[in-house]
């Protein structure tokens, strides 16, 4: 198999080989594994870590709502804390 890296991925593998004491080709295997691990396991997934759904980026408020996972209530509360917001100014 032929793989075309350019100057700086190859400087990177070079220096991964290097520090990790191994091969290119064990280099190669050990990133393939590690994007297929990560692609697999929701709690590595970068698109759902991005968004907010898991790992520890996920907003937790302080009453213990996950944001992400419980959106709609977070919506109607907020509706309904500004409707008191407002009552309370109107007296």
């Amino acid at each position: 198999m032929q793989v075309y890296l350019r100057s700086e991925e190859r400087e990177r593998l070079a220096r991964l080989t290097k520090e990790l004491d191994t091969t290119k080709s064990d280099v190669l295997r050990r990133g393939l594994e590690a994007l297929e691990r990560q692609m697999t396991d929701p709690e590595q997934h970068p698109a759902l870590c991005v968004i907010g759904i898991v790992g520890p980026s996920s907003a937790v408020r302080a009453g213990g709502v996950d944001e992400a996972r419980e959106h709609d209530r977070v919506l109607a509360d907020d509706e309904e804390a500004s409707w008191r917001s407002a009552g309370a100014e109107d007296q």
